[in-house]
């Protein structure tokens, strides 16, 4: 692990910042290192609010969607809701449907199949719409690029409204309307919105039409919120409100489904890492390993006692999944290793029997092992699949991009993306990806990277400080939890591997003479030796609080030792 402390901001700003918002340095220093520098700013981050929200009508093509929306249901149209199988798609496809359900009945959804159809619009998708009588289809979380898939409705009589946020090519899909932020023409004051974040902007649009307020719509934030925590977005500016909004109903007013989920978890308040770990991998798993409608469902049911079937009926796929991802990835580090490709600069595998609906967990597990560039291939029809995951910092998009050439079909995002290509190209593709990316990527990014904020000491560490942490919430990229590093610490010389295999790190700290405070190093067992006999070590951590028999107590959650 290579630990980087941020810059620190000049002492005197911190001083002076701390003194206007009548708080402790290191919360001013931690606020002015996120960049928020006044009263006002600091107001915005701990107090969101829904007025904070954009107008939906600023993003590019948003009069043309409601318009077509509205003359669809004057005239009596059937309506098909069509979304990908992941998370951002499913709960995207749940929230629009859901809302339009609500005063039009002439609306279903549609989620492709993972494995007949693939990722995105797709031909099968338009030839049901055909015969089912579907002459409008919004598609959400896709259809960026679905330039031939659009004109191949069009020549049925079906119009498409696209929601996406992925990068569009060089041209746009001939649709009736393009919501896209990521669109080089839309001047949205905000870009970074995942699918099911564009589709609330088009039932805000809707309702606004028809006199609704923003209260009316708050309902469906909670889906919005898990596609955020899921979709790995910046949680920042229009995000942050969302995902803050978001999770007070999933903490006070839940939909069935997420409700029967938490009582599956037994977890009675959620954070979005939880959203991230619990909810997201069981929606998810209906499109791995079954389908993604079964996962539709069950955000859309209203009867309890319903979505408790559904849940458990998922609860199975994912525990199927699990035991799936762990099989395929043993057999995919042994392929490295066979193939002697332990140094590599990227981890290209491929078998084709994996199963689909897991290669992009295994893609993610094997940068745990190697840290780098990874793409997990299988068997689809009668070409390859693949699923690409990078490592901080570099842009594994732009990576396959100079592989176009070995490529059927791409598309994704900096840190994640997906591809097909013909058996016999697989060769040439995985020589071509090793050489683009060994000759573009920063050494440095191949060894994992701790982002410290602040070098504190124990003394510092208080419960008040703590209540004021969490009011940072909720937490991700561009607003990760606060990390902390300190010197000199003992143990008090009970330190032990904990869990199976003593896998896990746990320890109490003490530094002269402070504390002592309760950590736990996750993964970190092999670490033992570093803090045994009192020796003197460094910690990276973030703090946390440790529930036990009903008492609360602080404690360090360990990244790494030194």
């Amino acid at each position: 692990m290579r630990w980087t402390l941020k810059p620190k901001p000049e002492e005197q700003k911190v001083m002076a910042f701390a003194n206007e918002l009548k708080v402790d340095p290191l919360v001013a220093f931690l606020l002015l290192q996120r960049g928020i520098d006044s009263f006002e700013a600091a107001k915005t981050f701990f107090r969101p609010e829904l007025t904070q929200l954009h107008d939906p009508f600023l993003m590019k093509d948003m009069d043309l969607a409601v318009e077509r929306i509205e003359r669809a249901i004057v005239e009596g149209e059937n309506i098909l809701v069509f979304g990908d199988y992941d998370v951002d798609g499913t709960t995207a496809v749940a929230l629009v449907s859901s809302y339009l359900l609500q005063y039009y009945p002439n609306v279903a959804t549609y989620i492709p199949d993972r494995y007949g159809e693939g990722y995105g619009v797709s031909y099968a998708g338009i030839d049901f719409a055909e015969d089912n009588g579907f002459t409008l289809i919004i598609a959400l979380d896709c259809g960026i690029k679905a330039i031939d898939k659009v004109a191949y409705a069009k020549e049925k009589g079906i119009d498409f409204i696209i929601c996406d946020h992925h990068r569009p090519g060089e041209s746009l899909p001939k649709a009736v309307a393009v919501l896209d932020p990521k669109r080089n023409d839309c001047n949205y004051p905000y870009d970074e919105l995942c699918g099911c974040g564009v589709g609330f902007k088009l039932i805000q649009a809707l309702g606004s039409r028809k006199g609704e307020t923003i209260e009316d719509v708050i309902p469906f934030l909670d889906l919005v919120a898990t596609a955020i925590g899921a979709d790995i977005v910046p949680i920042t500016g229009e995000n942050r409100v969302l995902a803050y909004f978001g999770m007070q109903v999933i903490n006070s007013s839940p939909r069935a489904g997420f409700k029967a989920i938490m009582q599956q978890a037994k977890k009675q308040e959620f954070t979005i890492t939880d959203v991230v770990f619990i909810i997201a991998p069981r929606i998810n798993a209906a499109g791995r390993m079954e389908h993604g409608q079964h996962a539709v469902n069950l955000l859309k049911e209203t009867d309890f006692s319903q979505a408790e079937k559904l849940a458990a009926a998922i609860e199975k796929y994912n525990a199927d999944r699990r035991e799936l991802d762990q099989e395929i990835t043993q057999e995919a580090l042994l392929q490295i290793q066979t193939n002697k490709e332990e140094e590599h600069y990227t981890s290209v595998v491929y078998k084709d029997t994996w199963h689909k609906g897991v290669i992009g967990i295994v893609a993610s597990r094997l940068t745990e092992t190697y840290y780098r560039p990874t793409l997990v291939f299988t068997k689809s029809g009668n070409k390859l699949a693949a699923s690409a995951r990078s490592v901080k910092g570099f842009d594994v998009y732009n990576a396959l991009e100079g592989c176009a050439d070995c490529i059927e079909q791409f598309g994704g995002h900096k840190y994640a993306a997906g591809l097909t290509l013909l058996e016999e190209q697989y060769a040439a593709f995985k020589a071509k990806f090793e050489k683009v990316v060994s000759e573009t990527i920063d050494i440095n990014l191949l060894t994992p990277e701790i982002v410290i904020d602040a070098q504190i000491d124990l003394a510092d560490i208080s419960p008040k400080l703590m209540r004021i942490l969490k009011q940072f919430a909720p937490f991700g990229p561009g607003n990760l939890s606060p990390v902390f590093m300190t010197d000199n610490l003992k143990d008090t010389g009970y330190a032990k591997g904990v869990g199976q295999d003593e896998k896990h790190l746990k320890l109490t700290a003490t530094q002269y003479g402070n504390g002592p405070i309760g950590g736990i190093g996750f993964n970190l067992g092999d670490k033992l030796q570093i803090v045994a006999n009192q020796q003197s070590f460094s910690a990276v951590y973030s703090l946390d609080e440790n529930e036990w028999q009903g008492n609360v107590s602080l404690q360090l959650k360990l990244r790494d030792l030194h």
